[in-house]
């Protein structure tokens, strides 16, 4: 059998040469088509490859009634619609790490340019100006880089610091002392980060906790002189606060590829001479484009032969009489490990999954994938999906376990998620009620009946007299209307849970009022 396969996106000839060997593949370059142009051909193809360029939507996956696997030579797949891909059984496949050590290098060679001040000294040649005294620069031996966030290319920017002979200290919400120890670095918070290094350099996605990671705020921690590097994300860094640091000497330089607002024509970052900056260069690098075409084409050809990818981004296909029994418990599963994970900030070590009642007797690990996809979310963002979910849990160190039992507390199904830290076990059910959808009935030891959407907020307390109107009288300031409540204890007098449901997002500023009520231990606002 032959497979017909279409290249929509210029991509490196040496990066196809795994399609050009493989038997049975018949294979068609025809970049730039427009839209309508797809649609039209899209119908006789297998696969269908595709960089950032071409839009991959609804319609033409509609159109394609023999595509089989849709592979982006890349990372992001913003460009494809995977909703459509997943609902007529079309698998997506990228190419994650291809770009890892481009990217790696390209921070170090920011750092090390950052450091002796390369480019000014270079563009002042270029003007003819010959100033040795302007551009003396600082060896990066012994100095301390902050690393906020240990990825894939965090990692490999921590290991190519230490061959500079720096001290490396990290942050990330999956670091642990024990692992940091493992590779050589020192553990930090954010916190110790920003106070104790001389160069910080962020890798994280950009999500709705990291927007302005690096702020204001952020910037009076540091200590003078520190250098700035974010080859991530646009937008980590608050390039407000980020210009205003480096006017007021808090920040002696930066080095940026990435922006808030990619291309730009005017940026007043780049008036200051303390500023280089290069145009999203992180991954382009002719090895790069390379492996990221050869990653995916490898990917295409194994499923199409029968093989396991290495590399999917959406969830495969599960046999329809299990799916009719599961499927309706997809939402609630990834509800739940959204809402726990925002009741710790610890490293997670281990999740436990238990299903009880009619659950314990079907194929469950679609829900165990959700879960975890809700679990990891908070902190990977987009990155994270249903089929990877468990692979990045691993890759984190955590210990993922199914509990299967016949205990259901009085409901006909009940699914449990508890996570595990060094110091503390924390835990949340969910069940189903008939015609009302999904509910939240146990956080920790309290019994409570939450819908996990919108904007919740769960506060821990002492069982006292006027600590509700207190509350409402904070939240009423403010102008946040409540919209449900519940409350539980166990004893009269003692620890107890209040859950409300409030109309907007609460900003941390009137969370930390809320905190500083004597009775409140504790105040966490989750937005499903």
């Amino acid at each position: 059998m032959s497979f017909n396969i279409l290249i929509a996106d210029p991509l490196s000839e040496e990066g196809l040469q795994p399609l050009r060997e493989a038997e049975n593949i018949n294979l068609v370059i025809e970049t730039n088509l427009s839209p309508e142009e797809l649609e039209s051909k899209i119908g006789d193809f297998d696969a269908l490859l595709v960089r950032s360029q071409t839009q991959v939507t609804r319609n033409i996956i509609q159109k394609a009634k023999n595509l089989k696997i849709i592979g982006r030579a890349g990372v992001g797949v913003d460009n494809i619609d995977l909703d459509a891909a997943t609902e007529n059984g079309v698998i997506v496949v990228n190419a994650p790490n291809g770009n890892t050590n481009s990217a790696a290098e390209h921070t170090m060679a920011m750092i090390m340019s950052l450091s002796r001040k390369i480019p000014q000294a270079y563009y002042a040649l270029k003007n003819h100006q010959w100033d040795r005294k302007k551009y003396v620069g600082v060896e990066l031996k012994n100095k301390t880089l902050g690393v906020v966030g240990l990825g894939r290319i965090g990692t490999e920017v921590a290991s190519r610091a230490k061959g500079q002979r720096m001290d490396v200290m990290a942050y990330d919400p999956f670091l642990t002392e024990e692992k940091a120890d493992k590779m050589g670095i020192r553990y930090g918070s954010i916190e110790d980060v920003l106070k104790e290094a001389d160069f910080i350099t962020v890798h994280t996605p950009l999500l709705k906790e990291t927007k302005h990671l690096i702020n204001a705020e952020a910037f009076q921690q540091m200590k003078p002189g520190v250098q700035i590097v974010n080859c991530a994300r646009g937008g980590i860094i608050d390039e407000e606060a980020l210009y205003d640091a480096i006017v007021n000497k808090k920040v002696a330089g930066a080095a940026l590829d990435v922006f808030e607002e990619e291309p730009f024509h005017d940026n007043k970052l780049l008036e200051l001479p303390e500023v280089f900056a290069t145009p999203h260069l992180g991954a382009s690098t002719v090895e790069a484009q390379e492996n990221v075409a050869i990653d995916v084409c490898q990917d295409v050809i194994g499923f199409l032969t029968g093989d396991l990818v290495r590399n999917p981004v959406n969830l495969p296909s599960v046999p329809n009489e299990i799916m009719s029994k599961i499927e309706p418990y997809f939402n609630l599963a990834e509800k739940l490990g959204s809402f726990l994970i925002h009741l710790t900030d610890e490293v997670v070590e281990e999740v436990n999954i238990y299903y009880a009642g009619d659950l314990s007797e079907v194929e469950v690990a679609p829900l165990t994938r959700n879960t975890v996809k809700g679990l990891l979310t908070r902190h990977l963002g987009d990155h994270v999906n249903d089929v990877n979910a468990i692979y990045l849990a691993k890759r984190k160190g955590i210990n993922i376990n199914e509990n299967k039992t016949s205990r259901t507390r009085g409901f006909t199904n009940l699914l449990t998620v508890e996570v595990k830290t060094a110091t503390e076990t924390r835990s949340v059910a969910g069940t189903l009620l008939n015609g009302l959808g999904p509910r939240i009935v146990k956080v920790d030891k309290y019994s409570v009946d939450v819908t996990p959407e919108d904007h919740i907020v769960v506060i821990y307390h002492q069982d006292q007299p006027g600590v509700i109107g207190r509350m409402g009288s904070i939240l009423a300031e403010h102008q946040i209307n409540i919209a449900t409540m519940q409350v539980d204890r166990v004893d009269i007098g003692g620890e107890a849970i209040m859950m409300l449901k409030v109309d907007r997002h609460m900003e941390q500023a009137e969370l930390d009022e809320l905190k500083s009520l004597e009775e409140i231990q504790e105040v966490t606002a989750i937005d499903l």
